[in-house]
């Protein structure tokens, strides 16, 4: 997917809300993250979306890039960045973290899915960069 225009990173994005709601409803809240990470990398590869795992993101100061790389949890079809937590409350640092790595990558859409709750919709966090 070369282009990535509005209407397809949304249909991706439904994609990957129903993907992790599945997730959630198949494992249920209180499992480690790296757990909820296999699954939602199964689950989404198998709707047909190309995933990286672990994806680095270079730290950048002004032009110059620094000795320093970040891993977002995931990247979906090269346009979408997922961070997956497990905890009892997503706190400030959470989302910072995402609106970091979307500018840092430079990418428009960004996720922060937190498996931890009793309803995902409560968990589910979308960011966006000049979106």
């Amino acid at each position: 997917m070369e282009k990535h225009n509005r209407e397809l990173l949304n249909q991706i994005s439904a994609d990957i809300l129903d993907g992790a709601m599945t997730v959630h409803k198949l494992m249920g809240p209180g499992l480690l993250e790296s757990v909820y990470h296999h699954c939602l990398l199964l689950e989404l590869t198998s709707r047909g979306l190309k995933i990286e795992s672990m994806v680095p993101v270079k730290l950048r100061y002004k032009d110059a890039e620094l000795n320093k790389t970040f891993y977002a949890d995931m990247m979906v079809e090269d346009a979408i960045i997922l961070e997956l937590k497990a905890v009892e409350t997503i706190i400030p640092v959470h989302e910072a973290q995402v609106l970091s790595y979307l500018r840092l990558a430079d990418k428009r859409l960004g996720f922060l899915i937190n498996f931890n709750v009793v309803l995902l919709k409560n968990g589910f966090k979308r960011f966006v960069n000049n979106f």
